[in-house]
């Protein structure tokens, strides 16, 4: 039987499926009671946990085709925890219902334990995402509600 995955292994596999957008398989990467923290959300939800509430969300993504995603210049730094990696790169995205194109910087932090993600700390540049996605008044609106 293989060793399981290393952390900086499954990383590579995620951006892999998400460049690919193989948004049905990525849920597969994530332990079943795995946490997600999108800490620069705008908006609710900021937490995603579970691998079933995250094979809902990548279901719409592959569903919509709202969002087509290549990951660049990665650069993986290992920690002192073997479990932790952090990763630094770039999406490279097209909106195809408008036609735009954008790059954004990306910053997770993820841990994987026997191959699979249980935790991951993601900050993404969502007003980057609905600029291009011609949303920001959308976002503008969905965050003055907040107060």
């Amino acid at each position: 039987m293989p060793a399981p995955a290393t952390p900086r292994e499954v990383h590579a596999q995620l951006l892999d499926r998400i460049s690919a957008g193989k948004w049905t398989e990525v849920p597969e990467l994530y332990a079943d009671d795995a946490v997600v923290e999108i800490v620069f959300a705008p908006t609710p939800p900021r937490r995603v946990q579970g691998r079933e509430e995250l094979r809902q969300r990548f279901a719409a993504l592959a569903a919509s085709d709202e969002i087509r995603l290549r990951a660049e210049n990665l650069r993986v730094h290992g920690t002192d925890d073997p479990e932790v990696v952090i990763a630094e790169f770039d999406y490279v995205g097209l909106y195809p219902a408008t036609g735009r194109t954008f790059r954004t910087a990306n910053i997770q932090v993820l841990r994987a334990r026997d191959g699979l993600i249980v935790e991951t700390r993601d900050y993404h540049d969502h007003l980057a995402f609905a600029v291009a996605g011609d949303r920001a008044d959308q976002l503008l609106a969905a965050v003055n509600q907040q107060g």
